[in-house]
């Protein structure tokens, strides 16, 4: 039996994969900024579910929250930064506070996760980190540049953990989920005040009033749960999980085309070097 820290679990991917992990026998932090939204979770599993409020923004209910899975279960076995939501803007329609509110949430608080409870981990010299990304860090979709980009900076961000933490016996890896059947596109999306036309034809047809993905997307989130537990509990798990046959295949797509444009301009690369 692990314990298992998962933040963002009110709904979707979040909320599905704490039911898992549950059903599973596992113990479960199950952590979401209104506790209200869990208290079916914490109910249906008294002795194993322990509901917290938390906003990752906010570092003192971080340390609580970490506090408290240690006083409950002795500690964090498996962290999975799912908190977070998505903004579309066209990269010159956004709003500063905004870019700033989506980076400290979307990044900064999976990073100030991440140090509240490697400590613990070190000290097991075990665990295991999931940090949830998006195939968006691939496909970088117009309209959803600043998205993107949070997501790109925590799988950087997370390769390197990986490479210091593996001689460590701790685990990191990075989930790319695809669209999923989640109210992502709906509650969880938020969008600049302010378009501009010139990108109406661009970042415009992904605008929250000309989406029309919500409700229809094709991922089914138990099963992505379903699919992180397996990869925990194997012992060795992948440094990137694709979730989703639409992110399966967008992310071949790009690594077919980054590659030829790599071949196509070998020449100039490699011709920059110093001659002897």
């Amino acid at each position: 039996m692990a314990t298992w820290l998962i933040t963002g679990c009110s709904t979707g991917l979040g909320r599905a994969l704490a039911q898992a992990v549950l059903a599973h026998g596992h113990n479960a932090v199950v952590t979401a900024r209104n506790p209200a939204t869990l208290e079916d979770i914490a109910a249906a599993y008294p002795d194993t579910a322990l509901a917290l409020p938390l906003d990752v923004t906010d570092r003192d209910q971080i340390s609580l929250v970490v506090q408290e899975a240690g006083t409950r279960f002795g500690g964090v076995d498996v962290l999975v930064n799912n908190a977070g939501y998505g903004y579309r803007a066209a990269v010159e329609e956004a709003d500063d506070a905004d870019i700033r509110q989506l980076f400290d949430t979307n990044v900064f608080g999976a990073v100030d996760m991440i140090k509240a409870v490697l400590p613990g981990m070190r000290a097991n010299r075990s665990g295991s980190i999931l940090n949830i990304s998006s195939i968006g860090a691939r496909i970088t979709p117009a309209g959803s540049g600043y998205y993107s980009a949070t997501k790109a900076a925590l799988e950087g961000l997370s390769g390197s953990l990986r490479n210091e933490l593996k001689p460590l016996g701790i685990n990191v890896t990075v989930v790319e989920p695809g669209a999923f059947r989640t109210d992502f596109a709906g509650r969880s999306l938020t969008q600049s005040a302010t378009p501009i036309a010139d990108y109406a034809d661009t970042a415009g047809k992904r605008r929250k009033e000309n989406d029309t993905m919500d409700g229809t997307q094709p991922g089914d989130p138990a099963k992505a749960a379903e699919a992180i537990l397996t990869v925990v509990e194997i012992g060795n798990p992948p440094s990137l999980l694709v979730l989703g046959q639409d992110a399966f295949g967008a992310f071949g797509a790009v690594a077919e085309a980054e590659r030829a444009d790599l071949d196509r301009w070998r020449d100039l690369s490699v011709s920059t070097g110093i001659e002897d």
